[in-house]
């Protein structure tokens, strides 16, 4: 587990505007951040010992999307990938997300989300995000990737396209990612939408063991190469089209790849 004053030093360290009481312009906190990496931190590196591969393809400054699957009954993913940010990159970056809308409806959840970079997803948030040289994480495959069964735990559904159109527009680059092992933490055999109305979340996963309280499977997740796309966003569907399949079929070799490296390992 990463100490106490190794996660706030992280913190510090991080390259954004914070004022005097260390709030940035998105409402941004150290403090929450510092409490929510030092909690992630031992996940990370004790229960799910991840291993992070290509974090070097992740540009240490400006505008960036990381754009990669989802793999897990819920976004067990994007915090990992929001942790491996700040532990393994030099200087560390702050990776923000676009959070469904439901949780801005849970006690809390809301205030912790923005306190922690992470925004309601709306274009206009991600567009802004983008223009001021932020780190911005995507999963194009929305909740119908969360919602993927353990035996489909290695595949892709389909992507949505508008996080092409918003790196032509805002001219960034995209950084593919393949997480891979969220499946076997969270190993979902069924998806009930009665008891995610009840929650008010669009659906709870049901694990063989009952309760989707994550297992302590070994997770990976692998940067690849930036892809540059040359337009400005306004481009027809089948060009648009064309690009996502490129990032999908990226992130896909990436999956195997991470995939083939976890059999040789065992």
């Amino acid at each position: 587990m990463a100490r106490d004053e190794a996660v706030r030093d992280l913190v510090d360290r991080l390259e954004l505007p914070f004022n005097s009481l260390g709030i940035d312009p998105y409402g941004v906190s150290k403090k929450h951040l510092t409490v929510f990496f030092k909690a992630l931190g031992f996940m990370y590196r004790r229960y799910f010992r991840v291993t992070a591969v290509g974090v070097e393809n992740v540009p240490k400054r400006g505008r960036a999307m990381l754009v990669g699957n989802h793999s897990g009954g819920y976004a067990l993913d994007g915090a990992m990938v929001l942790t491996s940010m700040l532990l393994e990159m030099e200087p560390p970056r702050l990776a923000q997300g676009m959070a469904e809308k439901f949780i801005n409806m849970l006690p809390v959840g809301s205030q912790w989300s923005s306190r922690c970079g992470q925004l309601t997803g709306l274009p206009e948030h991600a567009e802004r995000l983008l223009m001021d040289d932020r780190l911005l994480m995507v999963f194009p495959e929305g909740a119908r990737g969360t919602a993927k069964l353990y035996k489909d735990r290695h595949s892709l559904v389909d992507f949505g396209t508008g996080f092409v159109r918003l790196a032509l527009k805002t001219r960034s680059p995209i950084v593919p990612l393949g997480f891979h092992g969220g499946g076997d933490a969270v190993p979902t055999v069924l998806n009930s939408s009665t008891l995610g109305k009840l929650m008010g979340v669009p659906y709870v996963p049901i694990t063989p063991y009952g309760l989707a309280l994550p297992l302590p499977a070994k997770l990976s997740v692998h940067y690849g190469k930036p892809l540059v796309f040359e337009g400005s966003g306004d481009e027809e569907d089948s060009v648009i089209i064309g690009y996502v399949d490129e990032v999908k079929a990226r992130i896909a070799e990436l999956i195997e790849a991470a995939r083939v490296a976890k059999e040789r390992a065992s």
